[in-house]
């Protein structure tokens, strides 16, 4: 090559240099990008105090003894129990009669159902509305603070930081209220030093479906009874993990719904039984409610309407003079014994606001909702919407006194969100603009305008009920004005960081670029003009594909089918290879293999995606439904037992047969030694798992944690003996092509069984559409080859086969089950082999079960797929030519990652920001930091 070897060590130095150099601007691109783009929203410190209101314009409650504490409003309840049941769909509690069709799960709560239909003035069935996000952590914060959520949260939901800003559960404490609460431990990591007795669970145990469940019950029941609390927390957590791991349509799911509804009824018994007059529980509230809802898949987080709708149910002790009639929210029909339920809705950023009014605390100072009507009502039992008003039932003077009360409530609810809005943009970086905020200065100026009317009447013996109803207007158009303002325009968006760190990403595609080049030049390898003439096909190809799928990222559409864009860019890559193999007359199978290849990718991702869907049918079994396979079929049956079984032996024949096709062995044998047994310990665990194995094989010794556990440490055991490989044998390989590949089926196997592992059943057929696709793409090389020896190529010699490789990567992503958001995410995949939480364990896991398919395998293996472009050549030009590959592969990632920058700066005011664009930009920021790292150690590890 006429190149010294002091200059070919001194430019794999400088490669390594340049790995490290990318990694570290791939960061601070990142890092400015996110602080601009992911803002929270700004958490004010002020808090509020009793004595804020009177600096309103409303009457604040005459202070006697029997406020017990409250200061703000006229308390209307005594005691507040609060039952949160975790992941509550709004089809768990309404009947089934309000859907369009029956479903198992349904009508399983029935003592709902009964108390809604035989006691209609103090019960009410609430289909509650959350703010995407929905997860666990950000629901309770939004409904303890009355904020809307912020999407940066999402990050803490495995380590859950305390609030700091003003919040329902810290005026409890202020006012002096004593607050039990038990189950779920998020709400002491949030409310550390608030509770006057806590009974904390672990939560984050998916696969545990009745200790948290179990403790809550142990601790309710006895408290129920005791005069030593005001506020009673019980957050139970089964329905939810029973979600992640078994599906809505499940045994499990079912079981404990029914579990739920014994739960409720004997709750609701115990109250009763002590609700006369002077009784504990003469005048004491219970809310049974959800923080989210759930997919059919059991995913949340994301902001679907099955993930956003959940449910209140809303039950009140206190004897009602008249009956509550029915609002302009609420929807009324039989069930399915033929009584009338009646349900309403609520939005669950109002929670805090109508709790706080409820019990006559200060609202939280970040408060924006508006205190409910028709749950303040039913508190109160003698408010009838429709006909109280105008006198014709009940006690005239007794209901125009709460309906004031109510309207001194939003007085008081409106004066402290406009108090709230001015000091946050006073304080805040960018805040409102002025425009927003002069539409709602006008409009809380004309509810004031009418309140000095309705003020001087109040005092009068009666107050016109047309007046009454132009103030609850007024300020509710206010309220909802100001929600709907920060709904749409809350995070404030820092351009100008956001520009800085696009730019800095920019300026790495081009670093990245010009590297390749450099080493091409730096060594003397083929020009770059005749090459590209040599590859026009190829490279063209590659640039086509890889712009298209990244300026697809600037629609929502396409993020939303990025699994179906990549296996149709990888398909139409395959034909134009088959057509080019049936012109050269070669390469015919491996062409042929290939384009069959993509269909079953893409059914895979059809299949997977489905579970994103609300209306889905093919979700867990039903998806043999599409096979015209019955469900409880022994045919179905076998077929998903036996099937990820025969993949794994053939995994297991293709790794053995690689091995001994060998001549260098070394420690590989032993490596590949280990895979194989971890093969043999994956279906062991799987038939002591399977309800096809007789009775009498007793397989009790190997459930449970042990194998998976055996199989981490012999994955970490397989790791070690490699890098003790790579230090024994460095230097004294001369066969570049057999020390490749060796290798690489090394660092591969000893992966794979952990990936295959967390992944379940479908990761035998994922790994070996892997090795089948990578098999593929190394024979097609031959097609784009026009020597013998290509080792005076420059790069662009082996840009398609990369870029098929990144396709190829991109679609296992998606066809093992995963999409770019939160509730993609399969949580039970961190606790297979273990039943505590450990946060570095767990996310480890979760990593590897997120990205092993699309990253950690695909880079390790880069060096197999292009091996070809790699024979004949010196240890030196070998080294470049690896630094050369993981650099074109980084630099097709970084483009895909550039472009959804891009994509959320434009979109940064659409719709779907927090519910689309922001997780896709977190999952490829994500995706490429691990790929940098991995990239870097992957050349590393081959050119050493």
């Amino acid at each position: 090559m006429g190149v010294s070897e002091e200059r070919i060590w001194s430019g794999r130095r400088w490669a390594f240099a340049a790995f490290l150099g990318i990694m570290v601007v791939h960061s601070l691109a990142i890092l400015l990008f996110t602080r601009g783009f992911l803002l929270t929203r700004t958490e004010l410190s002020q808090y509020s105090e009793c004595n804020d209101v009177m600096e309103s314009p409303c009457f604040p409650p005459a202070r006697d003894r029997n406020t017990n504490g409250s200061c703000w409003s006229k308390p209307v309840v005594g005691r507040l129990v609060i039952i949160v049941l975790d992941a509550l769909r709004f089809d768990f509690v309404a009947p089934s009669t309000f859907f369009a069709e029956k479903k198992p799960w349904m009508d399983r709560l029935q003592v709902m159902h009964d108390l809604a239909a035989r006691n209609r003035s103090s019960t009410r069935i609430f289909k509650a509305i959350a703010d995407p996000p929905t997860t666990s952590l950000q629901r309770l914060k939004g409904l303890t603070t009355g904020g809307l959520p912020t999407f940066i949260d999402v990050g803490n939901s495995f380590g859950a930081p305390a609030i700091l800003e003003d919040n329902l559960i810290h005026q409890l404490g202020q006012s002096g209220k004593r607050v039990v609460m038990m189950g779920d431990d998020t709400w002491v990591q949030l409310f550390p030093d608030h509770f006057a007795t806590s009974y904390p669970f672990p939560s984050f145990n998916v696969k545990d479906l009745d200790t948290v469940d179990n403790g809550c019950i142990a601790n309710l029941f006895p408290a129920l009874d005791k005069e030593d609390w005001d506020v009673l927390i019980a957050h139970f957590l089964g329905v939810d993990h029973a979600g992640h791991i078994f599906g809505v349509d499940s045994t499990p799911m079912i079981e404990k719904l029914e579990q739920y509804n014994e739960v409720i009824e004997k709750v609701v018994g115990a109250l009763e039984r002590q609700s006369g007059p002077g009784d504990l529980h003469e005048n004491t509230m219970l809310l049974v409610m959800g923080d989210h809802g759930q997919t059919l898949n059991g995913d949340h987080g994301g902001g679907t309407a099955e993930e956003v709708e959940t449910a209140i149910f809303a039950l009140t002790t206190k004897k009602p003079n008249t009956l509550l009639a029915g609002a302009e929210s609420s929807s009324c029909q039989l069930d399915v014994h033929g009584r009338q339920v009646c349900t309403s809705s609520i939005q669950q950023l109002d929670f805090a606001a109508t709790v706080s009014a409820l019990l006559g605390l200060p609202f939280p100072f970040g408060s924006i909702g508006k205190v409910n009507s028709e749950l303040y009502s039913l508190a109160g039992g003698t408010w009838n919407q429709e006909e109280s008003i105008t006198g014709d039932d009940g006690n005239p003077s007794e209901v125009q006194s709460w309906m004031l009360n109510y309207v001194n409530a939003l007085c008081i609810n409106s004066w402290q969100v406009k108090k709230y809005i001015d000091v946050y943009s006073s304080l805040s970086l960018i805040g409102f603009s002025d425009k927003d905020l002069l539409h709602v200065s006008e409009l809380y100026s004309r509810a004031q305008e009418l309140w000095s009317i309705t003020s001087r009447n109040i005092s009068g013996a009666f107050v016109s009920p047309s007046l009454v109803r132009s103030q609850l207007d007024a300020y509710s158009m206010f309220l909802e004005s100001v929600a709907a303002l920060a709904r749409s325009n809350w995070t404030e968006f820092n351009l100008k960081i956001m520009g800085i760190g696009f730019c800095i990403m920019l300026s790495s595609l081009y670093l990245n670029a010009f590297l390749i080049r450099r080493l091409d030049k730096l060594f003397g390898l083929q020009s770059f003009f005749s090459d590209y003439l040599q590859n026009f096909l190829g490279v063209n190809l590659a640039c086509i594909v890889i712009l298209i799928r990244a300026w697809s990222f600037l629609s929502n559409s396409f993020i939303l089918e990025e699994g179906r864009v990549a296996s149709f860019l990888l398909a139409t890559t395959a034909i134009l290879q088959l057509r080019h193999a049936i012109m050269k007359k070669m390469m015919l199978l491996e062409a042929l293999v290939l384009c069959l290849l993509v269909p079953f990718l893409r059914i895979s991702i059809e299949l997977s995606q489905l579970k994103q869907a609300v209306n889905s049918l093919f979700l867990k079994v039903d998806s043999s439904n599409m096979l015209g396979i019955v469900n409880d079929s022994e045919l179905w049956m076998y077929v998903a037992e036996v099937l990820p079984m025969v993949a794994l032996i053939i995994v297991a024949y293709l790794l053995y047969k690689s091995i001994t096709s060998c001549s260098s062995q070394g420690i590989l044998k032993y490596v590949i030694a280990g895979t194989l047994f971890n093969y043999m310990l994956i279906l062991l665990n799987w038939a002591s798992e399977s309800s096809l194995l007789s009775p009498n094989l007793s397989l009790s010794l190997i459930k449970g944690n042990l194998i998976p556990q055996v199989i981490y440490a012999s994955g970490l055991l397989q790791l070690s003996l490699l890098v003790i490989g790579q230090l024994i044998d460095r230097g004294r390989t001369s066969n570049l092509e057999q020390s490749t590949i060796v290798k690489a089926l090394g660092l591969i196997s000893a992966w794979s069984s952990t990936t295959i592992l967390l992944s379940g059943k479908q990761g035998p057929l994922a790994f070996l559409a892997l090795l089948i696709g990578g098999w593929c793409l190394i024979r097609l090389m031959a097609l784009e080859r026009n020597t013998k020896n290509d080792s005076s190529g420059s790069s662009l010699s082996y840009a398609l086969p990369v870029t098929q490789w990144s396709l190829l990567a991109v679609c296992m992503f998606f066809s093992t089950g995963h999409w770019c958001a939160f509730d993609g995410l399969r949580y039970a995949a961190a606790f297979i082999g273990f039943d505590e939480f450990n946060l570095i364990r767990q996310a480890i896991l979760l990593t590897i079960d997120t990205f092993g398919f699309s990253h950690i395998l695909p880079i390790f293996g880069l060096p197999l797929v292009v091996r070809g472009y790699l024979l004949n050549q010196s240890k030196q030009v070998y080294s470049i030519r690896i630094c050369q590959v993981y650099l074109m592969y980084g630099l097709i990632t970084a483009i895909a990652t550039t472009f959804t920058m891009l994509c959320v700066t434009i979109q940064r005011r659409h719709l779907m920001v927090w519910g689309l664009f922001a997780p896709k930009f977190v999952f490829d920021v994500v995706g490429l930091l691990l790929g940098d790292l991995l990239i870097f150690l992957s050349a590393l590890y081959y050119t050493t």
